[in-house]
This record gives structure tokens, sequence and C-alpha cells, in this order.
């Protein structure tokens, strides 16, 4: 049987940082569905990943006689579908210079190199893609990306329901079985809005497609959610949110503005907590990149919060534009912090320190059993190594 293997394309991975600490790039959420989910539903398999060996005890490696190869950062559709499909072994197919896929026997596979190419025939593949390359290209292509995984999620079935409390605007709404929402109002005329098994949308929330609420998420009372925004599952929103992605399993609860911003797993938002998008002089905004070792340049305008899995911050924190927040940073306090937090950084404008890795075990704990989850040795072993990886980067 064909076995699919998502691989991390090196240099995208480096360029994902913080974000991919924690998981392969193909784990990544945009639209509605990660991008392994994406692959898996189109091509019909399981896949597995190739990932940095701290890591590849969570997300497994798995082999076949046969093995289809593909980079993690790029979506599919229906035409990359095709061209992956129609691969030959031995062959592979690039977009320009960048490697795409390839099919290998099991034993080609196992010796795969990304630095070694040249044995495999190449095939050039000229249609555009989306591919994620940095933090902030996951709500760039996020709207392009929700459309393409309603279509793909709703085909061929029936929505349930709403509640005739609510206020629907536009036809593409689609609700999965036991999602309820009252006394909301749906705007759909803009793009699709896909609530999740499970879901909840409280009384008084504004929602404006394209959105996608996965399953078992909440939004809470009031809420302003402005499109082009993902949230995933097992997480709760509140206050103004506007082309942003939730990855899972965090809570922006309260009153606040988040925007052009992307939070992983496990994250807080303290109540009145806000975002900056855009600078005061409309300037193009930069990011801390990891790889490079300096503040980016995006091309962008509008660019917010970038906050990896574990961070938290405290009620009132103010979020300069363009801010980059670290694995299991810590921050609170009044005023502006920097816009560059390393990971396990416990502070704010008055200073940091680092913050104990056994203290955020404890942390971790008890967010889990919230969830009805186990925070497990795999888990601690992960934060453990990525404590290590980022040491030299805590220099306060």
């Amino acid at each position: 049987m064909m076995k699919v293997i998502l691989f991390d394309d090196f240099s995208r991975r480096l360029n994902l940082l913080p974000l991919t600490f924690t998981r392969p790039v193909a784990a990544l959420r945009i639209g509605i569905l990660r991008i392994a989910e994406k692959w898996e539903k189109y091509l019909e398999l399981g896949v597995s990943y190739q990932t940095e060996p701290y890591l590849q005890e969570k997300f497994p490696i798995e082999y076949s006689d046969q093995n289809i190869l593909i980079n993690g950062s790029i979506c599919p559709d229906e035409r990359l579908l095709e061209a992956v499909n129609n691969l030959s072994d031995g062959e592979a197919l690039y977009s320009d210079t960048v490697l795409v896929a390839l099919k290998l026997s099991e034993t080609s596979a196992k010796k795969w190199n990304q630095s070694n190419l040249s044995p495999y025939k190449h095939i050039q593949y000229t249609a555009p893609l989306n591919q994620v390359v940095f933090p902030e290209d996951i709500f760039k292509l996020n709207d392009a990306e929700i459309r393409k995984d309603y279509a793909l999620l709703t085909k061929g079935k029936v929505s349930q329901k709403l509640s005739s409390t609510n206020c629907t605007l536009g036809d593409d709404i689609f609700v999965e079985e036991g999602a309820v929402a009252e006394c909301a109002t749906f705007n759909a005329l803009s793009g699709p809005i896909y609530l999740g098994k499970n879901s909840q949308v409280w009384e008084g929330a504004n929602i404006r497609g394209s959105f996608a609420l996965c399953n078992d998420s909440q939004v809470k009372m009031g809420a302003k959610i402005y499109g082009m925004t993902t949230i995933g599952p097992y997480a709760r929103v509140g206050g103004e949110i506007n082309n942003s992605v939730i990855l899972g399993y965090s809570s922006k609860g309260h009153d606040g503005y988040l925007g052009n911003s992307v939070l992983g797993e496990w994250c807080n938002i303290g109540a009145d907590s806000n975002t900056s998008n855009l600078k005061n002089n409309y300037a193009e905004v930069r990011l801390w990149d990891y790889n490079k070792m300096y503040f980016r340049k995006t091309g962008l305008q509008f660019c917010g919060l970038v906050m990896s899995d574990h961070a938290k911050c405290a009620i009132n924190t103010m979020f300069n534009t363009g801010t980059v927040v670290g694995v299991g940073a810590n921050v609170f306090g009044s005023g502006f912090p920097r816009n560059f937090i390393p990971d396990f950084a416990w502070g704010g404008v008055h200073g940091f320190k680092t913050y104990a890795l056994d203290k955020l075990f404890e942390t971790a704990e008890r967010v889990f059993e919230r969830r009805n989850m186990t925070f497990n040795a795999i888990e601690k072993k992960i934060l453990t190594t990525v404590f290590e990886l980022t040491e030299k980067s805590r220099v306060f």
C-alpha cells in the first residue's frame, strides 16, 4: 500500500520558527484543516511525517514498498493532486526550484536526503500553488484556504439547520452535527462560514465570512469577527478578531483586539489585551526571523502578533505591531513589551528572566486537564529540547 510522507523542507521549517519548534510544518493549520489533514482528504490516504528527531516520537514516520514524499509546507488542490498522482518511481515534482513531491521505493525513501536530488528525474509544475513560507503566510493565505477547505468538507453533505433565533445573510453557511448557535448574526456574503462539530456561538456574536470555527470551540457573547479567520479546535474566543488563525486549544476569551495574527496551541490572551496590526506611520512591518536573527521585512502594512505554543499574556497586555512571542513565554505588566520575546521568557517592560521549565510544566498540566487531556512525557521531552535549543536567545 502507498504511504504518504510529509517532509519538512528545512529552509521553510527554519523560516516558520517559533511555530515549528513544537510541530512539523504540515501540522500547521491554515484554512479549516491542518496541511496534513488536507493531503489526507485529497489523497484518501493516511500520512506520516519526516521531521526533526525530537519531534519524531509524537509525529512518526511510516514507510512502505511505494512512498510519496510531499513538501509539508504546500497546500494541495485538485490540479496539484493530479500531478502528484501521475508521478512514477524516481520522479520529482518541482515548482521552479522548490521540491513539491517525489515518488520512491522503501529503500530509496529511507536513504533520501534533501541535499542530494540529482538522481531523480525532475518534472516542472507550472500552476500557482499556496505555500506557507513565513508565519505571516498563515493569515495571508487563510481566506483562500478556508474557501478550498469549505468546498472539500461540505461536498455532497447536508448542513444541519441553525436555530431561528439567528440572523443569516448568504447561503454558504455549513453547520456540522452538534454545533449550536443562538441569537447571533452570520454574514456569508463575503465568504463561507463553517461551524464544526459541537462548536458553540453564543448570543450577540457578529460573524462575517470567511470564517471557520473548528470542533468543540466557542465564540463567546458579543464577539465581533470580521472574516478571513480560523478558530482551531477546543478554543475559546471573544472580543474583536480580524484575519487571524488560532491553531487550537487556546483562549482569547475576553474583550480586546487581535488582528492579522497567528496563535499557537495552549496559549492564553488575558482580558482587555490588544494587538496593534498597523504602525502609526503606516510603514512596512518587520518580524523577528529566527533563521536570519534579525527583523525581516514582511512587505505587509498589516501584521500583528505571532505567538507560539504555551505562551501566555496577562490582562491589559499591549503588543506592538509585528510582535513575535516564543514558545512558553509569559508576558505581563504595563506598557509595550519588546517586539521579540524569546522562548521561555518571563516578564514584561520592566525586564525578563528565564521561565523555569518545571514551573511551565506545572501550568501545562493544569491547562491540559481543563481540556480533559494529559500533559505526558512526550510533550515534556519536546519542550525540554526546545528549551535547550533556544538557550542562547535568552539574553536579558
